[in-house]
This record gives structure tokens, sequence and C-alpha cells, in this order.
């Protein structure tokens, strides 16, 4: 973190005197310039979720008009809210993306309310009724993608052993691996999915003993959920494993490796939000899409990926973009436990909130959410 970055901060711990007015009283509409904050847990550059939204702040900073403040590597700590509080008072920002899961509640939330005439959206979080009406939260329906890139790795392991190295058991996790998992199955009945969680978002050490762990059991297709791919893709690759991406394109690490993967669109979607908020329309306090949206998308496939693996994976695609859509988890589901987790007939579309709670691991899936 640069000296001009540490030194704002101190600033404001240190108590300087800085007037609220100017900042607390401007409205969130897109006009000469307008500031908008992003905040990143880990590096801009970590081949993942960060660099994902800082793509999507790159695409901000084209649009006439609007300025784009950002600060990286900043912990799910109330060093985030002194963060919001110098990006206001000392740029002006009256539009703010705290982009890590941890940040929403309390520390988002309570900015919200301390500056009501500002505009907070959050990437992840479920925003309800009780929170505050200025405050929104935005996410995409991954598992899609997670999806088509397990039918990809069910087509290309040999094993039928896949792996994922995943950070924390919370229901986004879950749903990316239990997609993944649904997705193998669904053209490979015998694969299952060997799962280690690593305990948090940025954990390279233990991402790499995760990966060479799965690797020595057989696995020969892996992908991930955690903050920054690299480490596991290039342990991967370096071991003669196949990969699939997460939050970005990360071919170029391993060309020959890389199969697809599973990448957000946010160079899209935050241009988008401008648009809403320059019109007057606003973005919806709680805002979700996947592939028909825009909102994700698959990488291109790699040179490893079979004709078979590529006609089922597009066969797949084709249903979530129809205007049907496509139910990932239907009904008769059970989990790795045996129990019935979805009952018959009663299919869950990508936007039932019950999927936002999930809480299990499908069958098929070995590893344990505790």
């Amino acid at each position: 973190m640069d000296s001009g970055r540490i030194s704002r901060r101190h600033v404001l711990q240190g108590g300087a005197a800085l007037t609220l007015g100017a900042a607390a009283g401007l409205h969130p509409a897109f006009a000469a310039e307008t500031t908008i904050g992003f905040i990143y847990v880990g590096s801009r550059d970590d081949y993942g979720y960060n660099q994902a939204h800082a793509q999507g702040a790159a695409a901000l900073k084209k649009i006439p008009g609007l300025k784009v403040v950002e600060e990286e590597k900043v912990p799910e700590t109330d060093a985030v809210e002194k963060t919001i509080e110098s990006m206001i008072n000392l740029d002006g920002a009256t539009l703010l993306f705290p982009t890590s899961f941890g940040y929403y509640n309390p520390h988002m939330i309570k900015m919200a309310n301390k500056y009501p005439k500002l505009r907070f959206e959050h990437c992840g979080g479920l925003w309800s009724e009780k929170d505050p009406k200025n405050a929104g939260s935005y996410f995409g329906y991954i598992d899609e993608a997670q999806y088509i890139s397990g039918i990809v790795a069910g087509l290309t392991s040999k094993s039928s052993k896949l792996g994922f190295v995943a950070a924390k058991p919370i229901p986004q996790v879950l749903r990316n691996i239990n997609a993944f998992t649904l997705g193998a199955k669904s053209v490979n009945p015998k694969a299952t999915t060997q799962v280690i969680f690593t305990g948090d978002w940025s954990m390279p050490v233990k991402e790499a003993e995760a990966t060479n762990s799965l690797i020595d059991q057989g696995v020969d297709v892996l992908t991930c959920h955690v903050d920054g791919p690299k480490t596991m893709v290039e342990n991967a690759a370096r071991r003669g494993a196949f990969v699939c991406g997460y939050h970005t394109n990360q071919s170029a690490l391993a060309p020959k490796a890389y199969l697809t993967g599973a990448e957000w669109n946010w160079e899209a979607l935050y241009p988008k939000f401008a648009k809403m908020i320059a019109s007057g329309e606003g973005i919806p306090n709680f805002y979700r899409g996947g592939l028909k949206e825009e909102i994700v998308k698959t990488s291109p496939y790699g040179e490893a990926v079979s004709a078979e693996a590529r006609k089922a994976a597009d066969a797949a695609k084709a249903k979530f973009l129809s205007a049907e859509g496509f139910a990932i988890f239907k009904g008769g589901l059970v989990d790795n436990k045996g129990k019935t987790v979805i009952p018959a007939g009663t299919d869950r579309g990508q936007k039932d909130p019950e999927l936002e709670k999930m809480a299990y691991l499908v069958e098929g899936v070995l590893g344990a959410t505790s």
C-alpha cells in the first residue's frame, strides 16, 4: 500500500477537522466531477476477485465526468470504515463499492446510516428491508458458469476425480462447489469433487498445500473459490493437472492446462449501474443476474478441451440463455450425507432466495462444511 494512501488514512485516524456537509449533501446522480470509490480486500492484480472488480472500475474511468478512486488490501475490519470516511471526506466520493464479503455488516451498514444521502453498493451481501435504503447489494449467479466448467471438467478427467480449493463454507461458495459437481455429474455420473477449505480468502501457502494434496489423491482437474486463483492454477499445471479458472481469465498462467473458467463481467455491469443512476432510475437495493444478464461469463475453451466437451458445455450455456432458463438445483436433490435437501417437484430457480442460504454439499462432493 503506497505512502499516499497510508498518510490519507492516518489523517482521518488523527481526528483532522474535516467538514462533512458538502459530501453528505450531494445527491448520487452523475454530473461533472462525480467520484466513485472502490475498496478491495486484496491486490488489484491478484488474477482473481479483486482484479475482476478493478477491471470493472477501469471501465468506469472511460466514462466522461466520472472519477474513480481505489484502495486495495483493506482488511474486513473497521479499517474499511476509515477508508470509506477518507474517500467521502478527502475525495468527495458519492457512490462507494466496498467489494469484499466481510465489509457489508456491520461496516458498510454503519457508514450508510451515517451518510444517508450517499449511495453504498456491496458485492455479495444480502440486503433486506431492515437495512438502510441508500445501501444495496449486487451479485451474479456465477454458479451457472461453474456448472458449465463442471461439464468440461467431467468430460476431461481421466480419473473422474475432481478437486475444489475453497476459502470458507458460506452459501456463495457452497453454491459454486455444488454447481460444479452437478455439472460434472450430468455428463459423467462417476465424477466426484473432493473439496478442501483453507479457512480464509487469501491463504497462498494453504492453497498450494490443498492443491498438491488433491493431486496426490488422484484428482486430475481442479478449480477453486478463493480470492486469488493464481496459486492453484500454477501449482496444478506444474503437477500436470488441468484447471478451470475463477473470477477472471487465468489462461495466461497455464495455457496448456487451462480448460475454461467462471468469470465475473463487472466491466459490463458497473457502466450499466452508472447509466441507471445518471438517468434517475437508480440501482435496485437487491440486484442479481447470471449469464443472460451478462453479469457472469465463461472463459474461452483451452486447447485441451475436446469437441465433445465443447458441444455439451455450449448446450448447457444455451439453456441458461434461453427464455425458460435452467434450474441447476432440482427437486429430489440429495446432500452428501444422504438427506433430501430439495423435495421432489420443487425445483429452485436461480432467483430462489433459499439458494442464498445454502448450507449443504450435494451428493458427489467429498468433504464437510464444518
